[in-house]
This record gives structure tokens, sequence and C-alpha cells, in this order.
């Protein structure tokens, strides 16, 4: 018991150090300003992440996948689900994406759910229904209109619970460092795909390649160190973790999102937010497994 209550809490520390890189570096966009389309950014960035995760598996004596096609499968689902959430920003709101977004750890306890043939703990169904309020009352999105880019981020959400699903269940004896690496060759393969359809002018996904000076190589270098530290995060803690309980600590990306706001663009909370970032710490919080002993 204490050596998985011990396992367990690496893995929350785990998810929570990579949704802050992760946060960080679309900080770090906003803040600069950067204009690159997505296919160039997949392509930058993974190639100079792939030599770090490659001396790394070296160092570490590790690097072929338990199972290529499972690892192949995580990747792809990884990089759909980038592709539709970024794909719906220019047609909604940015609350709304992220609000339909941030139904994936729901999703993920259904999944694991459906998987194991078991409900988790009425605590943990409660700790996850709770953060997603929190989230709620942190973005407030304006529900008014539809349109059919407003479904993106509910396939992105489903196509990310089913990579961390996956990652649990056919991926938890890979290497972290592997599962990373395999992502980010992924992530250039679709750069470049993508890359053969550019030159929309406008377009964040296939707009036409930007001249590369070393100003931008030094932000790309920044989110290269945010996508490396935040994908070998979150496999690791969703390999040794509960997927339910990470999930729920999967919320605190909107947290750190709010505490990065304050930092570079002086954007305070409101009182709603204050209360959905204090509901996500309580979700998170009551997600945990008590250690406890059992018996007398």
């Amino acid at each position: 018991m204490a050596t998985d209550t011990r396992q367990t809490r690496h893995a929350v520390i785990a998810i929570m150090v990579s949704v802050a890189a992760l946060s960080l570096g679309d900080a770090l966009i906003k803040a600069t300003s950067l204009s690159l389309p997505l296919w160039q950014i997949y392509i930058l960035r993974s190639a100079l992440v792939l030599p770090v995760l490659w001396g790394a598996l070296c160092v570490r004596g590790t690097g072929r996948p338990v199972s290529v096609f499972w690892v192949a499968l995580r990747s792809g689902l990884l990089i759909a689900m980038w592709l539709s959430y970024y794909s719906a920003l220019p047609f909604m709101p940015l609350s709304a994406a992220a609000a339909a977004y941030y139904t994936a750890p729901v999703l993920i306890t259904v999944l694991t759910a459906a998987l194991s043939r078991r409900w988790p703990a009425r605590r943990v169904l409660g700790a996850i229904f709770l953060g997603f309020a929190g989230v709620v009352l942190i973005l407030r999105p304006d529900t008014s209109g539809f349109e059919l880019a407003t479904l993106l981020p509910l396939l992105a959400a489903f196509l990310y619970a089913c990579a961390m699903v996956l990652t649990a269940h056919m991926c938890r004896d890979d290497d972290p460092f592997t599962l990373a690496l395999a992502l980010n060759i992924g992530f250039i393969i679709a750069g470049i795909g993508l890359g053969l359809f550019a030159g929309t002018a406008g377009s964040f996904a296939l707009g036409p390649w930007h001249s590369v000076d070393a100003s931008l190589i030094a932000i790309v270098a920044a989110l290269a160190l945010s996508i490396l530290v935040g994908s070998v995060g979150a496999a690791f803690a969703y390999q040794n973790g509960p997927p339910a309980t990470i999930a729920a600590f999967d919320y605190t990306y909107l947290v750190f999102s709010l505490i990065w706001g304050v930092l570079f663009f002086g954007e305070w909370p409101a009182a709603l937010a204050l209360a959905g970032i204090a509901m996500i710490a309580a979700a998170g919080f009551l997600s945990l497994p008590s250690a406890r002993p059992k018996g007398p």
C-alpha cells in the first residue's frame, strides 16, 4: 500500500510538472506573438527535442518500444488531438474551446471504467466532476450560437482521453523517453505532411514557411523544452498512477495558465476564477488514494 501511494504521488507530481511546462509554452507563444504556422512549429520544435531524447535513451540503455503498434497509435492520437484543437481556435473563443477540451478527464474516467468494467470510487468520480465544475467557473464559456467547429475541441478531448488510457493499459512498460521520442518523430512526419499542402496565407495550420532568425530559434528552443518536459511527464504520470486520479490533476493546466496570465500579461483572475481554482485544488486532493493502512 505504501509503495502504491508513493508511486501515485510521484505520478501526480509528474503530471503537474507536465501541464505547467505545456501551459508555459502556450503562454510563451502568446507573449512573443509567434506567427509560425503549426506545421513549421511541429518540425522545428521536434527537431530540437529528438537529439536530447535519443541521448537520454542511450544513457538509460533503453529505447525499443515493447509494442511498435501501440506506441505509434498513441503518437497518432496525440498529434491528431493537437491538430483538432488548434484548428478550432480560428472559429470559436479560446475559453469555449478550452472548456470543451477539458471534458477529457471525465472521458478518461469513462473509458477506464469501460475497459476495466468497474467504476472508480465515488470519491474519485466526485473529484473529476468537481474539477470540471471549477473549469466552467474559470472559463465561463459563451454558449450562444453553434458552429460545426465547436465539435473539434470535443474531438480533441476524446483523442487525448484515448491516448492516455492507451498509455496506462498498453504502453505501461515502455520507457517514457521512448514514448516521447516516438511522439516527436510523429510530429515531424505530420509537419512534413501538412507542409506539402502549405501556402495558405493567414492559416495557422497551413501557412507558408517563415524565415528563421536567432531570436526565433531561441523561442522555438523554449517551446522544445516545454514539449520535452510535457511529453515525458505525461507519459510517466499515466503509466504510474491511476488514470482517474491523474486526470483530476490534469485540470491544473488551467491553474498554471492563470498564473502565467498574471506574470506575463497582468491578467488577474476574477472572484469566480479564484473559486474555480479552489475547486480544482480540492478535486486533486480528493482524488488521492488514502495512505491509511487497513485493519486494526
